[in-house]
């Protein structure tokens, strides 16, 4: 049974910084490209960072040169960096791991930028 279990949000102030971590029972975890999605109150959610099974990442333009997503095939885990946040980061944040027809999803976890 797949899981995908993240960790790592809470509240932080503006200008603050979070590490989140998800840890992914998938496998062949190196076969899977792993990102990260948040969705905001009354908001879709979407995509913010992606990192391929072959390393090379994508970001969503309102996080580039501020998050950065990296992956552990030894430890099967998957963190995103979040630097410079904003009050607009606020969201619910969640793990993605998908391959061929397989697309496993985290519960989330809350990250919240307020003063």
């Amino acid at each position: 049974q797949a899981q995908l279990v993240e960790s790592g949000g809470g509240l932080v102030q503006p200008g603050g910084s979070l590490r989140l971590s998800c840890a992914a029972s998938v496998s062949p975890f190196v076969l899977y490209d792993m990102g990260w999605y948040r969705q905001a109150p009354g908001k879709q959610r979407e995509l913010v960072a992606v990192i391929r099974r072959g390393g090379s990442t994508n970001y969503e333009d309102s996080v580039k040169g501020r998050f950065t997503i990296s992956r552990d095939n030894a430890k099967n885990t998957v963190h995103l960096q979040m630097n410079s946040l904003k009050p607009e980061d606020t969201a619910v944040f969640y793990c993605n791991a998908h391959w061929g027809i397989y697309d496993h999803w985290g519960q989330g976890t809350q990250v919240t930028v307020s003063s």
